[in-house]
């Protein structure tokens, strides 16, 4: 039976050795309902592919991905990662990635639900005027003009309100059924589509794991001042056998630009709240 505080599940952890002292791991109760929430097309998989493994058959789990769509025109930004993906155009790409997404989701048995909004590198403002102005250069149209400067500034932009309603819409739709647990991105790596997904997870309110943002976690610090407002406890999923590898290489149109060298053995680095914490197998209080 699953345990609650009240009517909340709890989180199970373990106390386990670790390179510079003890650390907690994540014990995955298949009791529990989870939804996860991945901003693009690999996201949940490629931070949690270990959890959802563990959880296994007859898990009720969900995996929503808010942003799985393109339009055109393509910015600058745009046309270079169709060229990294070798893609010869953004409709044959997304229609591949989300094919590629049902299919390792599948391997999970998790329920996948695609939410048809526009990734933000391709997010155009609305209004007639936004339309002529990309005819004559598409940067001028777009919410977030470049990746540098704009998707990965991790600020959410005032002409994208409408695109934080839908979403918020979405996520409250999935986490209506109590109790759930919501998984959402950390925010790491400051893409303003985790960012948004992120703070949309946190106002919903509810049980939020955050997961730190694979592979921008392998190289960047989690925000301090989020993880200290929302007191948020890392916890582990270490992989079991091959782990998450097989999974993350079925996004085959983008594992070759995310791991150069070849997909590494990877755990899943979760940050939860401490009131939901509970400690099994002895290790005192979380």
């Amino acid at each position: 039976m699953t345990e609650t505080l009240a009517g909340r599940p709890r989180i199970r952890v373990r106390r386990a050795p670790g390179e510079t002292g003890p650390t907690w791991r994540l014990v995955p109760d298949a009791s529990l309902r989870y939804v996860f929430l991945s901003p693009h097309l690999d996201d949940a998989v490629l931070s949690c592919g270990n959890l959802l493994l563990a959880l296994g058959e007859g898990a009720d789990v969900t995996v929503c991905t808010l942003f799985t769509e393109q339009s055109t025109p393509h910015t600058a930004s745009a046309r270079a990662y169709l060229r990294q993906c070798g893609a010869g155009s953004a409709a044959q790409l997304y229609a591949r990635r989300r094919a590629e997404d049902a299919g390792v989701l599948a391997r999970v048995r998790a329920t996948r639900v695609h939410a048809g909004l526009d990734d933000a590198l391709f997010r155009k403002r609305s209004g007639a005027a936004a339309a002529r102005l990309a005819r004559l250069l598409p940067e001028l149209g777009h919410v977030y003009p470049t990746y540098r400067w704009h998707v990965a500034a991790g600020r959410v932009s005032r002409a994208d309100r409408h695109v934080v309603r839908a979403v918020s819409e979405v996520v409250e739709r999935l986490a209506a059924p109590a109790p759930t647990v919501l998984v959402a991105p950390l925010g790491v790596g400051r893409h303003v589509d985790h960012v948004l997904v992120r703070d949309v997870a946190a106002r919903v309110g509810g049980d939020v794991l955050y997961y730190a943002d694979l592979p921008y976690a392998l190289r960047q610090e989690p925000d301090a001042a989020f993880t200290a407002a929302h007191a948020l406890a890392p916890v582990t999923v270490p992989a079991a056998g091959s782990g998450k590898t097989p999974l993350i290489a079925g996004y085959r149109t983008q594992v070759d630009a995310l791991f150069p060298g070849g997909v590494p053995l990877l755990e899943d680095r979760l940050h939860v709240p401490t009131r939901l914490l509970t400690v099994v197998g002895g290790g005192g209080a979380a």
